[in-house]
């Protein structure tokens, strides 16, 4: 996906919890283990966006977690709220603002999208301290957060 502009994106992160583990992908490009995600394209809100990353990534529907308000009205429509926002820097000249999702699967057949992961595994608390390379920090306390949230 082309940037939308040269110095800052939209994106989306989606920390899939079922039972109480989260689903992890190697990003093949990057060399990191993270939550699925990517690009909020020009055509698509936050929620789209998040929707159609999980499926393409790992064959899976998602139903996002959080609230919707009740304004949806003519001219209006009511999203789900990301649970967290950040920006994080991709190079010296490039940020990403990152709209970060809790989800559960409610279908689909996990797959591996082999175009851009090398790997893809269901991780317990335990088991994200053993995959290497090792979880950046943040990517780490989303995780743990998700798990303690959804995890039940």
């Amino acid at each position: 996906m082309p940037h939308i502009h040269e110095k800052i994106d939209f994106t989306v992160a989606i920390f899939v919890v079922q039972g109480r583990k989260v689903l992890m992908v190697l990003h093949r490009k990057l060399g990191k283990w993270l939550p699925l995600g990517g690009h909020v394209e020009l055509h698509e809100d936050p929620e789209a966006a998040a929707l159609r990353e999980a499926e393409e990534e790992c064959g899976l529907r998602v139903e996002l977690v959080g609230e919707r308000p009740p304004t949806t009205e003519p001219g209006t429509r009511a999203l789900i709220a990301p649970r967290f926002l950040d920006i994080h820097r991709i190079s010296d000249t490039h940020e990403h603002i990152g709209m970060i999702y809790w989800a559960r699967p409610v279908g689909g057949n996990l797959r591996r999208a082999v175009d851009e992961h090398d790997d893809l595994r269901w991780c317990s608390v335990d088991e994200l301290g053993e995959l290497s390379p090792p979880l950046t920090g943040a990517v780490r306390w989303y995780c743990l957060k998700a798990i303690e949230e959804l995890g039940r």
